[in-house]
């Protein structure tokens, strides 16, 4: 059992590094501890990157390069909290909703997925997740 928590802590630390070596400088570096939904895409919980591509456009993939580029608006916020990750959850279904960086007033949200739309108008319920970069 000892073996089997310190192969997963190695595996776990060994990821971190390869994700770091692949930010730039302004990327986000964050752990999702949950599968969401990306547009269309279903990720899976992990190590992920979350890089601006254009004023429309952000990417977030993860050490493998797996991952997805989505359209996006400019939101406005009051305060800078740190950079984070926002997410909807209707039930245990997650869709990423915005992403925020560190001093910044302005970030990015993204448009409702045609699944998201389809899942709030079947449950009234959402609630919103946050996954904060650590600094």
């Amino acid at each position: 059992m000892k073996l089997a928590r310190f192969a997963l802590f190695a595996m776990l630390l060994g990821a971190v590094p390869a994700a770091v070596a692949q930010a730039d400088r302004g990327d986000i570096i964050v752990e999702v501890p949950f599968a969401f939904t990306v547009g269309a895409e279903k990720l899976p919980a992990g190590h992920y990157i979350v890089r601006p591509e254009s004023d429309v456009r952000v990417r977030i993939f993860n050490s493998q390069r797996r991952g997805v580029n989505v359209l996006t608006h400019a939101a406005h916020r009051t305060t800078s909290d740190g950079s984070k990750l926002v997410f909807h959850r209707y039930g245990d279904t997650y869709f990423l909703s915005g992403v925020w960086l560190t001093g910044n007033d302005t970030g990015r949200e993204l448009f409702l997925s045609r699944a998201e739309r389809a899942l709030a108008d079947r449950q009234t319920e959402m609630e919103l997740a946050v996954v904060r970069a650590p600094n």
